[in-house]
């Protein structure tokens, strides 16, 4: 597979499309003043402690107290809880952990007025990100994500994936961390490492340990609630997860982001830093890239396959529904449980698709079109794992039931990616009535002409749907609408076509690419 990264920032926001062969499976949306990622490690005040919960409520300078329940605690709390209190009456004046004495590890049936007390200050890692009306999820169990490791302070133990299947392999991998790792630290060792050199994870290490170094330092003067240390952003946190031979371009649309990630990529793969490409078009990219023309058609309610069945998604308070539809598709040389079996496979693929698109989480429930055949049935569940198998969150699926559900189980850590495509008409303004069309290309004509000859406008571009685009340049040189307004108005109008518009939708840009409004 090629993964290609395409990246329209925005002054409000970063949107990132994260495509494989050129078809969108990944979408992310970050605001440029967001808060509370997962993985942003806070210092925050105990403000209520619920015994008959088991949990205490932590503020964290979110609107909502952020959750935190015993079972979230993490063994070493009472060492984070030590290490806290000394680092900020003076006891404990060096980041490392080498002298620092662990406490022993908490009961995994304790209380948590045992370890919590109000009004305490309270070390938090954001485990799930604020969902609706609930504040952000929380734990004490901090970890530092890296290239190719995981860093956990207050442990001694050393894990490696359990996708490295080589035993030698993981045995070298783990003498190697015993051997450089730090005092009272652990280590989790990611599949990327699979036959890294030894410079590679040492330089991995030392990020991960100046990133802690970084959070004590605030941590020694800062009052509650207040965030030590933020993850790094949803680009660089996608390409250090994904970034490998299968990435072949990085496209982005802002000069500024475009230096953050070369330096990123720099730092975590010098060789592959050609592949970052500043993209300049007059298009927006994601027009450029395909990409708009492909939200549009999967974020809706129904999704159509290039077969003709499609997909319909349903959206409750306590689940989400996916309802497969074989449309047009039966062929009549095919019997039902065949015409079943192939519909089934096709959305077996667009449903792992859909979950990663719109980061789905919580309890789907998915209506396969029945089928009388075991063997089909045990298939389709293994196909469905198959393509499930690339989804970096959590998830169980159960085999599909008689009834033809098959239901799943799947992680969230942040709100469902949810795009309105249904758009208001900008030619009605919603009201259901339009102008006549006759007088359409009129309305454009006397807009231009306001702006050439009134204003004194020089080198405008007209961006219009691309059927009228045809419709303008139609006839070619001396004959067209375009060579027409070049007569009238003594200058050339440059016309551009935009798949994103709709049918009677026109607007009119300067030379600098500023809109011109009328």
């Amino acid at each position: 597979m090629n993964y290609e990264l395409i990246i329209n920032s925005t002054p409000n926001e970063v949107v990132i499309a994260l495509l494989s062969d050129k078809r969108l499976i990944e979408l992310h949306r970050e605001k440029n003043n967001s808060q509370f990622s997962v993985g942003d490690i806070y210092l925050g005040r105990a403000k209520k402690v619920m015994t008959g919960l088991n949990a205490a409520f932590i503020d964290v300078g979110y609107e909502k107290d952020a959750f935190l329940h015993y079972l979230d605690l993490g063994p070493q709390a009472q060492s984070l809880n030590k290490y806290v209190e000394q680092s900020q009456n003076g006891k404990q004046n060096v980041s490392n952990l080498m002298y620092f004495k662990n406490e022993p590890d908490i009961k995994k049936d304790g209380k948590i007025n045992d370890v919590i007390k109000s009004g305490q200050n309270v070390l938090v890692q954001v485990a799930k990100e604020p969902i609706s009306a609930k504040g952000p999820r929380i734990t004490t169990e901090i970890s530092l994500a890296g290239r190719y490791l995981v860093l956990i302070p207050f442990s001694d133990k050393i894990s490696v994936s359990s996708k490295i299947r080589n035993f030698e392999e993981k045995s070298r991998l783990k003498e190697l961390m015993q051997s450089i790792k730090p005092k009272n630290f652990g280590v989790i060792v990611r599949t990327v490492a699979e036959n890294k050199t030894v410079a590679e994870l040492e330089g991995d290490l030392n990020d991960l340990t100046k990133r802690w170094d970084e959070a004590f330092k605030v941590l020694k003067k800062a009052q509650p609630p207040v965030r030590l240390l933020g993850e790094v952003d949803r680009s660089n946190a996608i390409l250090r997860d994904f970034l490998n031979a299968s990435f072949n371009a990085i496209h982005v649309n802002d000069v500024a982001t475009y230096e953050d990630l070369k330096s990123y990529i720099k730092t975590i793969a010098p060789e592959k830093s050609d592949i970052l490409k500043l993209y300049s078009g007059k298009i927006p990219i994601f027009d450029a890239f395909g990409v708009e023309k492909q939200i549009k058609s999967l974020f809706g309610k129904t999704v159509h396959m290039k077969s003709g069945a499609y997909l319909v998604i349903e959206h409750t308070e306590a689940l989400h529904v996916f309802d497969v539809n074989s449309g047009n598709r039966a062929k009549s040389d095919h019997t039902q449980e065949q015409n079943a079996m192939e519909v089934n496979m096709e959305a077996a693929k667009e449903v792992a698709r859909q979950l990663k698109l719109r980061d789905m989480g919580g309890i789907i429930v998915v209506d396969f079109i029945d089928m009388n055949s075991q063997e089909n049935r045990k298939t389709l569940y293994d196909k469905l794992k198959e393509e499930m198998k690339t989804d970096r969150a959590k998830h169980n699926i159960l085999p599909p039931s008689k009834f033809g559900l098959v239901q799943i189980t799947r992680q969230r850590l942040r709100p469902e990616v949810n795009v309105e495509v249904l758009e208001t008409c900008s030619s009605c303004g919603g009201t259901g009535k339009v102008q006549p069309s006759l007088l359409f290309v009129d309305g454009i004509e006397n807009t231009l002409r306001y702006i050439l000859t009134e204003q004194n406008e020089k080198k405008v571009t007209l961006n219009v749907h691309p059927y009228i685009e045809a419709f303008i340049t139609k006839g070619g040189w001396f004959r067209s609408l375009q060579w027409k307004w070049r007569k009238e108005f003594k200058q050339w109008v440059k016309i551009q076509p935009m798949s994103s518009y709709a049918f009677m939708e026109y607007k009119v840009f300067n030379k600098d690419g500023d809109e011109i409004v009328v």
